[in-house]
C-alpha cells in the first residue's frame, strides 16, 4: 500500500529545499544552497520511482484527502492526492528531469550573482508541479496551475536588469492569464453542475452531465460537457502554448537555459496535456470539444514548426520545436488517444530537455553566443555535446527505434485512423501532422549542421569585432567542452532518449498501464483500440517504421537540410532571396506577435489613453474637480466686489433693491 507519508515527503521535500535556499542562502552559501535543493529533489525522485514500482507490482492506486481547506454550504475543498499510473509516471518525469537540471545548473550558473535565488526558484517550481500532478481535486489543481505560472514568471525574468527578459516574463504572465480565465470558468462550471470539486465525484457524474444543456445566448443551446471542456482547454492552450496563446513561449528563452529545459520542455508546458488526459471522462462526453482540441493542436503542430525553419537563435529553434511537439500531443488528445499523448509527453520530456541542455552547453562553450550563424565546426571541440545532440535530434525527428519514433508515429497513426472515421477536421489534422514531420526534420538537422558542422564561423565573427568576441571578451573565441556537471546530465538524458521508447511502448501504450486512469469510448473513438490490435512488439514496430510514410517524409527533410546546410551552405542565402515573401512571413511569425502586442495590448493601451484624456483629464479633472474650483472661485470673486466696505455703495444698493421690490409689488396682480 502506498503510504500517505511518502507522498507528503515527495511533495514537500523540494519545498523545504526552496525555503532553506531562499531565506538562508546567504548563510549556507552556494554549496549549501545547491546541496539542500538537490537533496530535496533527489528524495522526491527516489520516492516517486518507488511509488511507480509499487503500482507496477499490483499495489492499488491511492486517492485520499490529507487536509480540509474549507467545508461550507455543502461544498468542500481539500488538499489530497490521487496517485495512479498516470500520476506516478508524471511524478517520475518531473522529479527526474528536475534533478538533472539542478545538477546542470551548478555548472551553467556558476558565475551568476543570483545563484542561491535561482536554486530556490527551480526547487519551488518542482514543488508546484508535483502538487499539480498529484492533486485529486480541482482546487488543488488550480493552486498548482497558478503556482507554476508564478514561478515561471520569476524564472523567465530572473535576469531582472535585462529589458528583454522583463518584457518576456510579463508577456508570459499576461498571456497565461487569458488562458487561466477560461480555466477558472471551466472549474466554476464543474462546481455549478456537478456540485463537487473532487475528481472521482465529478467523473462519476459525467454521463449525467452529458444530458444537461445550457442556453448561453438566446437561441444557442450548449451541452454542459462541451462548455466545461472548452473552457478547461482554453486554460491548457495558455499553459501548453497552443495557437493563438503560444506567443509567450519563444520569448521565454530570455531566461537562463536550465529554465528552458525544466519549464518549457518537460514540465510546465505539458501541464495542459496532462490536465486534458486526466479529464478524459469529461472530454469523452463532447465530440465538439474534442474537434476543437484537434483543430488547435493540428494548427500548432504544423505552423509553429514552419517558424522554426527560419530562426537563427539556437534556443529559439528548439523552442519552436517544443511548440510543434505540444501540438502533436494535442492532436492525440483530440483523437481521444489520451494515452498516446501522455506517452509522447514522457518521451519528449527526455529528448527535448536533452536538446535544451545541449544548446546551453553550446552557449557555455561559445562564451554565451546564441546565434548559430556565428558557430559551425563545433563537433571536434565539444564531442560529448555533439553526440548527445545527435541522439536528441534523431529522437525528435522520429528515427525508428529511438524514443520519439514510438510516440510520434503513434500520434500520426491515431490521426490517420481518426481521419478514416471522421470528417474535415480529422483530415486536416492528419495532413498537418504528416507535413509537420518534414518540417521537424528540416529544422532539426539545420540546427545540427549550422552548429556542429561546416566552416568555423566564430573566427569570422571574432575578426568582425576587431579583437573582441560578440560579448566583448578579448582574444579569439575558442570553444571548449563543458564541465562534467553539464555533460553528465546530457549523457543521462541521452540514454532514455535513445532507449526508453523501445522498452516501454508495449506495456505503456498498448498494454493496460493507463487502465483506470484514462477513459476512452472505443466505439466512438477507435484509434487506440485499432493500434493495439495491429501492434506486435517494439522490434516489429521499429522495423516497420523504415517502410512507413512518416520515415520517408522525415528522410526528405534530412536530405534537403543536408544538401543546403552541409554540402552547399551558400544556397541558404539564395533560397532566402528567392523566397523572400514566405521567409518574411515566417520571420514575422505569421503576425501573431504584432496581433497581440500592437493589436490586443496596443488597443488596450490606446483605449486607456483615450479614457484618461476624455474621462479623467477632461470630465473628472476638467469639469468635476477643476470646474467646481473655478466656479467657486468666480462666485467668490463676484461676492468680494460687492463687499467693498464703502457706506455709499451699500446705500446705493439698498435704493436699487427698494426700487426693484416696488416694481414687483406694483406689477403683481391683485
Amino acid at each position: 500500500m502506498i503510504s500517505q507519508t511518502t507522498l507528503l515527503i515527495i511533495a514537500l521535500a523540494p519545498l523545504l529545499g526552496s525555503i532553506v535556499a531562499g531565506f538562508f542562502g546567504g548563510k549556507i552559501g552556494r554549496a549549501g544552497s545547491h546541496t539542500v535543493t538537490i537533496a530535496g529533489v533527489a528524495i522526491s525522485c527516489g520516492l516517486s520511482m518507488q511509488v511507480l514500482w509499487q503500482l507496477l507490482h499490483g499495489t492499488p492506486s491511492f486517492n485520499a484527502n490529507v487536509y480540509t481547506f474549507f467545508d461550507a454550504g455543502g461544498i468542500s475543498a481539500h488538499v489530497g492526492f490521487l496517485v495512479d499510473h498516470l500520476t506516478a509516471m508524471m511524478m517520475v518525469v518531473v522529479s527526474f528531469v528536475s534533478l538533472l537540471v539542478h545538477i546542470y545548473t551548478i555548472g551553467y550558473m556558476a558565475d551568476d550573482d543570483g545563484y542561491t535565488r535561482f536554486f530556490s526558484y527551480i526547487s519551488l517550481f518542482t514543488f508546484s508541479m508535483l502538487m499539480l500532478v498529484m492533486s485529486n481535486n480541482f482546487m488543488q489543481l488550480f493552486f498548482g496551475w497558478e503556482a507554476v505560472g508564478l514561478v515561471s514568471y520569476l524564472l523567465i525574468g530572473f535576469w531582472y536588469t535585462k529589458p528583454t527578459a522583463i518584457f518576456a516574463n510579463l508577456k508570459a504572465f499576461l498571456v497565461n492569464r487569458v488562458g487561466d480565465f477560461g480555466f477558472i470558468l471551466g472549474i466554476a462550471g464543474v462546481l455549478l453542475w456537478a456540485g463537487s470539486l473532487d475528481y472521482a465525484q465529478v467523473f462519476a457524474k459525467a454521463p449525467a452531465l452529458a444530458q444537461m444543456h445550457v442556453e448561453i445566448l438566446s437561441g444557442h443551446v450548449w451541452a454542459v460537457p462541451t462548455l466545461i471542456c472548452i473552457c478547461l482547454f482554453i486554460g491548457a492552450m495558455g499553459k501548453s502554448a497552443q495557437v493563438p496563446l503560444h506567443v509567450w513561449l519563444p520569448d521565454s528563452m530570455e531566461g537562463p537555459t536550465p529554465i528552458s529545459a525544466l519549464i518549457h520542455a518537460a514540465t510546465m508546458v505539458t501541464a495542459g496535456i496532462f490536465m486534458v488526459a486526466r479529464m478524459s471522462p469529461l472530454f469523452e462526453q463532447s465530440q465538439m470539444a474534442l474537434d476543437f482540441v484537434l483543430f488547435i493542436g493540428a494548427t500548432t503542430a504544423f505552423f509553429t514548426g514552419l517558424i522554426g525553419m527560419v530562426q537563427n537563435d539556437i534556443k529559439r529553434v528548439v523552442a519552436y520545436s517544443t511548440l510543434s511537439q505540444l501540438g502533436y500531443m494535442t492532436v492525440a488528445l483530440g483523437c481521444s488517444a489520451y494515452s498516446v499523448a501522455v506517452y509522447h509527453l514522457m518521451t519528449h520530456a527526455f529528448f527535448k530537455a536533452l536538446l535544451f541542455l545541449a544548446a546551453g552547453s553550446v552557449i557555455i562553450g561559445m562564451h554565451h553566443e546564441q546565434d548559430m550563424r556565428k558557430m559551425g565546426g563545433l563537433r571536434k571541440y565539444m564531442p560529448i555535446t555533439y553526440i548527445t545532440s545527435l541522439i536528441g535530434t534523431l529522437a525528435l525527428v522520429g528515427t525508428p527505434f529511438f524514443a520519439g519514433f514510438y510516440s510520434k508515429d503513434s500520434i500520426i497513426d491515431a490521426a490517420k485512423i481518426a481521419s478514416e472515421h471522421g470528417g474535415g477536421v480529422q483530415h486536416y489534422a492528419y495532413w498537418c501532422v504528416l507535413l509537420g514531420v518534414f518540417v521537424t526534420s528540416f529544422y532539426s538537422f539545420r540546427l545540427l549542421y549550422m552548429t556542429f558542422h561546416g566552416k568555423e564561423r566564430f573566427r569570422d565573427a571574432h575578426d568582425d569585432h576587431h579583437g573582441h568576441d560578440a560579448h566583448g571578451h578579448h582574444g579569439p573565441v575558442e570553444p571548449h567542452e563543458s564541465p562534467w556537471v553539464v555533460t553528465l546530465p546530457l549523457i543521462l538524458l541521452a540514454i532514455p532518449s535513445a532507449l526508453i521508447g523501445y522498452f516501454t511502448v508495449g506495456p505503456m501504450l498498448f498494454g493496460h498501464f493507463f487502465d483506470g486512469a484514462i477513459t476512452i469510448d472505443a466505439a466512438k473513438h477507435p484509434a487506440v483500440a485499432t493500434m493495439t490490435e495491429e501492434f506486435h512488439n517494439a522490434l516489429a514496430m521499429g522495423l516497420h517504421g523504415f517502410a512507413g510514410l512518416p520515415f520517408w517524409i522525415a528522410f526528405s527533410g534530412f536530405a534537403l537540410a543536408t544538401y543546403i546546410y552541409l554540402l552547399h551552405p551558400a544556397l541558404a542565402g539564395t533560397f532566402k532571396q528567392k523566397l523572400a515573401l514566405p521567409a518574411r512571413i515566417l520571420e514575422e511569425k505569421f503576425g501573431f506577435d504584432r496581433l497581440w502586442i500592437d493589436g490586443f495590448a496596443g488597443t488596450g493601451v490606446r483605449l486607456g489613453k483615450l479614457l484618461w484624456k476624455a474621462g479623467d483629464a477632461t470630465v473628472i479633472d476638467g469639469v468635476m474637480i477643476d470646474g467646481t474650483t473655478r466656479f467657486i472661485g468666480g462666485t467668490a470673486a463676484v461676492l468680494r466686489r460687492l463687499q467693498s466696505g464703502y457706506l455709499y455703495h451699500y446705500a446705493f444698493a439698498m435704493i436699487v433693491g427698494l426700487i426693484a421690490l416696488l416694481g414687483v409689488v406694483l406689477r403683481w396682480p391683485a
